[in-house]
């Protein structure tokens, strides 16, 4: 990675070190829809001037991206001025000091296990071990979670979960730049994991694929069961 790289991504890291632009952040980040300023700053209670310094700020630093509609779904004269909105901006935020390749180690293990393959499907033994170890890595996060159960769970570990009626919909993958270059691998380990980590801190909620939507993980969680 480069110096310029690098400072740019420390830049965003610095960014939402104030608590008004990570709360702004998250905020804008669990939506279904692009927000507003307006919606910001009611949803923050903060003034919206304030609102706007910190969204711009944060547009700057690359963490959220804006687009103009506007709100009344006219259009023509007399249909107003199109408003500014705010997303979060694709793309992932990850410093290291000096720089850590986790991401490749990661490309080239599952690409290994692809050719091993041979375009085959995976061998029950593979299968198996894969779910072990998806299971280990539950057993082994589960107690640091506490009483607060999978929801807390799910905010910790990245997955940035959003209440879709009766379901919870994973609005961010953490395993995103892996998964696009191998997604059955990829998404089959992970499904392992949510459903051991449900077990373990939340039992009896179901954990199934969704098609994939933007940087989105392609797995929902359904209600705990009654």
């Amino acid at each position: 990675m480069t110096d310029d790289a690098l400072a740019a991504r420390a830049t965003r890291i610095g960014t939402l070190a104030d608590p008004i632009r990570q709360r702004l952040y998250r905020f804008i980040a669990r939506q279904p829809e692009p927000v507003s300023r307006e919606q910001a700053a009611d949803a923050l209670e903060v003034p919206r001037h304030t609102a706007r310094f910190h969204l711009e700020r944060l547009v700057e630093a690359g963490l959220l991206a804006t687009e103009f509609r506007r709100l009344s779904g006219r259009s023509g004269p007399g249909a107003g001025r199109p408003a500014k909105l705010y997303v979060r901006a694709q793309g992932e935020v990850n410093v290291s000091i000096p720089s850590r390749r986790y991401d490749l180690a990661g490309e080239v293990l599952a690409d290994a296990v692809e050719r091993a393959l041979g375009g085959v499907e995976m061998p029950r033994a593979l299968s198996d071990a894969a779910k072990a170890a998806a299971v280990a890595v539950a057993d082994a996060i589960a107690p640091e979670q506490g009483p607060s159960g999978f929801q807390t769970a799910l905010l910790r570990l990245g997955y940035e979960p959003r209440a879709e009626a009766a379901t919870t919909v994973l609005t961010n993958c953490p395993f995103q730049r892996l998964a696009a270059g191998h997604e059955e691998l990829v998404c089959g380990v992970n499904e392992e994991f949510l459903i051991a980590l449900a077990d373990q801190v939340d039992c009896d909620r179901p954990v199934t694929r969704r098609p994939r939507s933007g940087g989105g993980c392609c797995l929902q969680v359904g209600p705990r069961a009654t």
